[in-house]
């Protein structure tokens, strides 16, 4: 007893969790065949405009960013049909209303060649956001997502020195790139990429991505019909 109001051990604890910042990860089963083929896509992209545009990239550099509007094109229809799935699987997972679906928005690649990394940004009008590996050789840069919450980051407790910290815990996490791989993850969340300090050589020591935007758009009424028989068979 404690002052004559029980004891304290008897009291329940537990812990909730809210507001989690969600990462999807998406291996592509065909990675072998279609990155090949998405690296001559880029390559030639490249050679037709070999300044390309500026945005997270350091053209000073080399960093090569392309226009936003790869998805346009059919001859991308083998990534941009992975990336369609990946947003049902999303709005399923998440419960979002049948009657939207995540549409891309923008679609654009980006090459890290030595040296080269990429500022912390975010994507301002979209929902989510991701990127697709094409070349990752060993210590081409990671990507570095940083904790949204400034308050908590202003103000960190104290940990035992020399342990590592539980995932709640973390103000960072990173991503070592793969080839075939694909995350995503919600467009407001601050991230980048560190320099790529390969010793690989030549064409092969270029870190190649495809990075791109989703939101929600109203379907059609055939889409959103679909969805929901497709929901019905998988159920």
């Amino acid at each position: 007893m404690t002052n004559g109001f029980g004891n304290l051990e008897d009291d329940s604890f537990s812990r909730q969790m809210y507001f989690p910042t969600l990462i999807y990860r998406i291996e592509c089963s065909d990675s072998a065949n279609l990155n090949p083929y998405l690296l001559n896509l880029i390559r030639s992209e490249r050679q037709q405009d070999s300044d390309g545009i500026v945005r997270s990239n350091y053209r000073g550099l080399g960093g090569w960013h392309s226009h936003n509007h790869l998805y346009k094109d059919p001859a991308y229809a083998p990534l941009t049909d992975r990336i369609a799935q990946a947003g049902r699987r999303i709005s399923d997972n998440l419960g979002y209303d049948q009657n939207y679906g995540l549409t891309i928005g923008t679609m654009w690649s980006i090459t890290n060649p030595p040296g080269s990394a990429n500022k912390v940004h975010i994507h301002p009008g979209s929902h989510w956001s991701g990127v697709y590996y094409i070349q990752a050789p060993e210590g081409c840069g990671n990507i570095e997502f940083t904790d949204p919450r400034t308050a908590h980051v202003m103000n960190l407790p104290s940990f035992p020195k020399g342990q590592k910290r539980s995932r709640e815990n973390w103000t960072k996490v990173n991503f070592t790139p793969r080839a075939g791989v694909m995350l995503i993850f919600p467009s407001w969340l601050y991230h980048g990429v560190d320099p790529n300090l390969t010793t690989a050589t030549g064409a092969d020591a270029e870190r190649v991505i495809i990075s791109f935007n989703m939101a929600q758009n109203k379907m059609a009424p055939s889409h959103t019909t679909k969805s929901l028989q497709q929901s019905e068979v998988s159920a």
